[in-house]
């Protein structure tokens, strides 16, 4: 199986099986769309829902927001056949992880809940919110995806001994 991973602003579109497109997500949201009878699908990922109002962007500030994502990829989708009306959607991420930061994974979340409603796009699952990362795996052709939360449960460091000094000058000592 081939495997397809994007990062934070990216997006992938695929109409062949035995593909997979994956994610790591905190804050951020992921949407899986896929259209069961042309059986095309892809994923985004984006940082941000949408710009504040007037706000002005370049084209690469753009590539963080959600409402640009979110057309990138129906029109990606749109390219390989995909029809608008049959899209299926799933959404993941939209965690709270780092409390400084207040709710950005919430808006996320709810911008794109917004969005599939606005569009008329069915949500299929929908795993957003809490305090863990994801990993997400989508199985585009399929419209399958899973999602696995990431352990935030930082382990115990046990002690580190002091290293010993070498016995001979010139020694190689591996630690």
């Amino acid at each position: 199986m081939r495997r397809i991973s994007i990062i934070q602003g990216d997006h992938a579109v695929v109409s062949e099986p035995d593909v997979m497109i994956s994610t790591l997500l905190g804050s951020c949201v992921a949407v899986c769309l896929y259209d069961p009878i042309a059986k095309v699908g892809g994923m985004n990922h984006f940082l941000l829902g949408e710009p504040s109002e007037g706000q002005a962007l370049s084209a690469i500030d753009m590539q963080r927001y959600g409402v640009h994502a979110m057309e990138l990829l129906i029109n990606g989708m749109m390219g390989k056949g995909a029809s608008r009306a049959q899209l299926r959607a799933h959404i993941y991420g939209g965690a709270n992880i780092i409390s400084g930061l207040g709710s950005i994974g919430s808006s996320n979340a709810a911008f794109a809940r917004r969005f599939m409603e606005t569009e008329a796009i069915t949500i299929g699952h929908c795993d957003v919110g809490g305090t863990s990362a994801r990993k997400v795996e989508f199985l585009p052709h399929d419209g399958r995806s899973r999602c696995t939360k990431v352990s935030q449960q930082v382990a115990e460091t046990a002690p580190v001994a002091k290293p010993q000094p070498a016995a001979h000058r010139g020694e190689l000592e591996l630690f």
